[in-house]
This record gives C-alpha cells, structure tokens and sequence, in this order.
C-alpha cells in the first residue's frame, strides 16, 4: 500500500492506493488563508500539520489493515510558500504564500545585487517565488529574520513533522530562486544576493529518492508499524504531470484552479526569463519542465459570481454549450497581478467594451475569453522558447 499527500492551499488531500494504482481510500480536510493585509496570503503551518494528521487519520479510520500495510508515502503541495524556523525548528511567522505579492520590489533588490541572478535561475525573480519572500522579512521584521535557521517549503515542513529530516526535492526547490536549475543545486550567487546560505536551504533529493522514514511517534499515531519511507515527491504541478504521465519530452497538459497551468515535459533546461516562462526542474530524475501560469483561472469567474452575487454554474450554464464567436466585452485576467507573460504583481485586470445591452451573459462569456487568451499567451511563450 503507498500514501499520497498534498499540502494545497485549500486543503490537504490524502489518497491510499495499492501496488497496482486502484484508489483505496481518500479524505480531504480543508484549511484557511489569512489576508491580513491587501496582497497579503498566509498560513500557519501548524495547521498543515492537523489538516494532514486529521485526512490520515479519516482514512484510517475507513481502512485501518490497509494504512497499516503503508510501505511508502509521497508528499506533493502548493510551491513557493517561505516556512520560516529557529535552531529548534520552531515556526518564527506564518508562512508567507505563493499568491502573496507583498515583495514585488524586493525582485528588484535581488537583481541589482546580482546582476547574473536570471541567468543563473532561467527564470525572473517574481514577488510569489521564496527568495524575495526571506528579502522582505529582512527589511521589515529584521529579529525574525535574524532567527530563520531553515527555510522549508509546505509539505517540506510537513516531512521535517513526519521524519525529523531537512530535505526538498527539486521541482519544488526550483521555485525558490535560490536553485541553479540547470545544475539540479544551490546557487550560492542566489542565496547571497538574498544574504541567506547553504546552511539555511534543505538537502535536496530527486522526487523519486527516499528522505527518510516516518518517526516512531507518528508512525504509531498513524496506524503504520513498517514505518514507511517517504519519497522527495514534488510540487503540485510536477507531481500531477507524473500523475499523468507527462514525463517525456513535448508530453503536456493544462491545469484549471484557482491560477491556470500550462505544463510541458522538457529533456533538457530551456529557459525564456523574457516571457515569464517558468523552466523548472521535473519531478523526475534528469528532465526538466516549463510552465506558463496565470493567477486568476476559476478565480477569475468566481470573482464574477461574487460580483453578480450568482454562482458561478449558474452563469456558464446561462451560456449554453457552444460559444459562437468572442465576446463583445474584453476581460483581462490580471486580479491579482499576473506572471506569464508580464511578471508583474502590481498589474491588476480591465473589463472594457461594456454598453447598456451588457448583461450576466457577456461578462461570463468576457472572463472565460479573458482566461482562454491568458492561455494562449503562455502557449506562445512556450513556443518563443524553443518547444513543440
């Protein structure tokens, strides 16, 4: 029996399955984001930790011989999150999330002290990657950053909780920007224009590579006595591709949540910094991936069903099955800043082309336009860096 857990933004997700990858069971407990301020997303990481011991648990609970035979566990979860501990691995703050834009000009900073840091990365520094996160703790709260011992990634903390073990794999490490992507490692160019060290980062593992094995506590609180490795896993998007299969060169998929994915397998690092293109490395060992990413998908049309105070399958239902021709509004999809192909946190989106006659039905029709064409623009980001 194997165990998956991912470490979302709107819950933790558990999945049971067996040797031959037939679902066993499954559970989901649901988790919070704090908005303390405009642009701001937080989490305590505490609550990762009671979200995952609760959807273990509930699965447990229906399938109790089934978790005991638990060999091996794999971890995907939300990418960029700034996880901060002390020497004792104590949370210094709450986690500061991938959708937080508050250091939009710390990318800035990072660049100006290294001039080289989008060659090294492939990627731009954008306010929702690690790095900028851990720039702007320094400038505003300067004790806790004098504190920050390790900086973990989400269900990286929830593997320090499950094993006692410091590790990342390198899908999700290469959404820091402290990773040379190309050499699968550390930059030590990236982490001192942010005044951070090696000292301060993970090990790193490829995602199929075991990090250690469930502690003795947890693993009697589990209900798992063979103590089961757990694997490097990935971040989210990696993790799905592998899901799917999308591992071999020019294998791709696109991804509809809150933000929009376009993902595409690469044997081989192809950077395009100049369009926002995300080039990462895979989940897998030696490949490599590209992703271009918006923020606002579902969110977008949630957003209008919130305006329009209707849900949301009320309003695309209104529309029919078909769509003849665009809509005679334009909507830009830019409600919480935008990454490919503009990486910037500080634009925000445009309905236009609105008169008397527009109603429910335009405007739905203008946001799913509006997230149809963002699409089209990271697929021609990925076309200008060289994929098929």
């Amino acid at each position: 029996m194997y165990l998956g857990l991912d470490i979302g933004t709107s819950g933790v997700k558990a999945i049971l399955i067996d040797a031959k990858q037939r679902i066993i069971a499954s559970a989901i407990s649901p988790l919070k984001v704090s908005r303390p301020k405009p642009g701001w997303s937080e989490q305590a990481p505490e609550d990762w930790w009671k979200a995952c011991n609760a959807a273990v648990k509930a699965i447990a609970k229906q399938k109790p011989k089934a978790i005991a035979a638990v060999e091996g566990i794999g971890l995907s979860g939300q990418q960029h999150g700034a996880t901060l501990l002390d020497k004792a691995d104590k949370v210094l703050r709450p986690a500061i999330l991938w959708n937080d834009a508050r250091s939009f000009a710390e990318c800035r900073d990072i660049e100006e002290r290294e001039p080289r840091a989008r060659k090294i990365a492939g990627n731009i520094p954008l306010a929702g990657f690690t790095a900028p996160k851990l720039v702007w703790v320094k400038k505003n709260e300067p004790r806790v950053f004098d504190k920050v011992a390790k900086v973990l990634l989400p269900k990286d903390y929830v593997r320090l909780r499950m094993t006692g073990e410091h590790a990342s794999d390198m899908s999700d490490s290469s959404g820091t920007f402290w990773l040379d992507i190309a050499r699968r490692a550390w930059s030590d160019e990236l982490l001192a224009a942010t005044d951070m060290s090696r000292d301060q980062m993970p090990k790193l593992y490829e995602g199929t590579e075991a990090t250690g094995r469930l502690t003795v506590a947890v693993a009697k609180a589990w209900g798992m006595p063979k103590r089961p490795v757990v694997a490097g896993g990935g971040g989210d998007n990696p993790a799905s591709a592998c899901g799917i299969g999308a591992v071999k060169p020019g294998e791709a998929f696109a991804s509809l949540g809150t933000s929009g994915v376009l993902f595409v397998s690469n044997e081989r690092f192809m950077p395009n910094a100049a369009r926002a293109v995300h080039a990462f490395c895979h989940a897998v060992p030696g490949a490599w991936h590209q992703m271009g990413v918006i923020l606002s998908a579902t969110a977008s049309l949630e957003w209008l069903a919130s305006l329009l105070k209707t849900p949301a399958p009320k309003l695309t239902s209104a529309l029919g099955k078909t769509l003849s021709g665009p809509s005679p509004a334009l909507f830009l999809p830019y409600l919480s800043g935008e990454r490919t192909p503009v990486a910037d946190a500080q634009i925000r989106g445009l309905v236009m082309g609105i008169g008397h006659e527009t109603d429910a039905k335009i405007l739905t029709h203008a946001v799913l336009d509006g997230v149809a064409f963002a699409f089209r623009d990271s697929l021609e980001a990925l076309k200008a860096a060289g994929t098929d």
